[in-house]
C-alpha cells in the first residue's frame, strides 16, 4: 500500500511559543513541526531541553525536525567561528536523536529525521569589473573545511536515522555544487527541494537538483513566481506546477514542509491539499 505523503509546518512568526505552534498544528492535522533554530525561542540551549519539546509534542501526537541556523558557516576562514558552528551541529544532532522515538511513533520510520541545512556563500570582493567570491578565490581551504565536516558529522550521526539535508536558496555558485557533490558522496547528507525559491529565481537550481533526484528526501513546498520573483505563496497563489512537485516528492516519500509565513498562507495551503488529495 502507498504510503501518504507526511506534510508539516514550519515555526511561524505569528506564533510566539511552541505550545501555539503546536495547537496550530494540531488543528490543522498536520504531523511534524521544523524548529527554526533562526529563532530565539529555538536556539540550541532551549531545544537541549528535550524534555520539554518531547512532552509537548506527546500530548499532540507530532513529531519534529530541524532547520538549522541559516548563518551556519562551517568554511569560515576564522578559525574559531567555523569551530563554533560546527559544535553547533554536534549538539543539534545530539538533539535529534533524542527526538527520533517521536519520529517512530508519529511519523514514518522510513524517513530519516532531518536537520535541514544552507549553504553560505561566504564573503565576495568587488573589483571595478566584476565581484570574486572568496570560496571560490580559495577553493582548496573551503573543500577542506567540508571535508572535515563530512567526516564529522558521519561520526556524530554514526548509527542513527538522521540525515543533513542540503537546502536551495538563490542559486548555488558553482563551488557550491562541487561541495554539494561531495557531500553527497556520504550517505549521511541528502536534498531538500524548496520548490518556491528555485521558482523565484527561474529554476536555475532545477538541473542540478533533478540530476540528484535519488538523493531528494525532503520539500519545502510553498507557491511562487518568476515574474515579478515572489516565494513563500499560499498554494495555488503562484505559477508553480504543484501537482508535478508533488508527485515527486510522493515518488520520493519525500516529507513535505509547507513553508509559508503566515497562518492564513499555511491555512490555505492545507486546504488546497485536502481539496487535491487529502492529508
Amino acid at each position: 500500500m502507498k504510503k501518504a505523503t507526511q506534510f508539516g509546518m514550519p515555526t511561524l512568526i505569528e506564533n510566539k511559543t511552541l505550545e501555539d505552534n503546536i495547537a496550530l498544528c494540531k488543528r490543522l492535522g498536520l504531523k511534524f513541526i521544523e524548529l527554526n533554530m533562526n529563532f530565539p525561542e529555538y536556539q540550541l540551549e532551549q531545544l537541549e531541553q528535550t524534555g520539554t519539546f518531547i512532552k509537548a509534542a506527546e500530548q499532540a501526537q507530532i513529531y519534529y525536525t530541524i532547520h538549522l541556523d541559516e548563518n551556519l558557516n562551517i568554511a569560515d576562514f576564522n578559525s574559531l567561528v567555523a569551530e563554533a558552528y560546527c559544535e553547533t551541529v554536534r549538539r543539534t544532532i545530539e538533539v535529534a536523536k533524542k527526538l527520533l522515538p517521536l519520529r517512530d511513533k508519529y511519523g514514518d520510520p522510513t524517513q530519516p529525521l532531518t536537520l535541514n541545512m544552507h549553504m553560505n556563500h561566504g564573503i565576495y570582493i568587488t573589483l571595478p569589473d566584476k565581484k570574486v567570491q572568496m570560496y571560490e578565490r580559495d577553493f582548496e581551504t573551503y573543500m577542506d573545511s567540508f571535508a572535515r565536516f563530512r567526516k564529522s558529522c558521519e561520526h556524530w550521526i554514526a548509527d542513527s536515522d538522521i540525515k543533513i539535508v542540503i537546502e536551495n536558496t538563490d542559486g548555488f555558485r558553482d563551488y557550491e555544487k562541487k561541495s554539494i557533490d561531495f557531500l553527497l558522496e556520504s550517505p549521511f547528507f541528502a536534498l531538500t527541494w524548496d520548490i518556491g525559491h528555485s521558482k523565484a529565481i527561474g529554476e536555475k537550481d532545477v538541473p542540478f537538483i533533478k540530476s540528484h533526484a535519488d538523493r531528494l528526501i525532503h520539500f519545502h513546498i510553498h507557491d511562487g513566481s518568476e515574474n515579478p520573483p515572489k516565494n513563500h505563496l499560499a498554494l495555488g497563489d503562484g505559477e508553480i506546477d504543484l501537482d508535478d512537485r508533488l508527485r515527486l516528492a510522493e515518488s520520493r516519500n519525500a516529507r513535505c514542509v509547507l513553508e509559508t509565513k503566515t497562518v492564513a498562507a499555511l491555512e490555505k495551503s492545507v486546504n488546497y491539499l485536502k481539496r487535491r488529495s487529502g492529508i
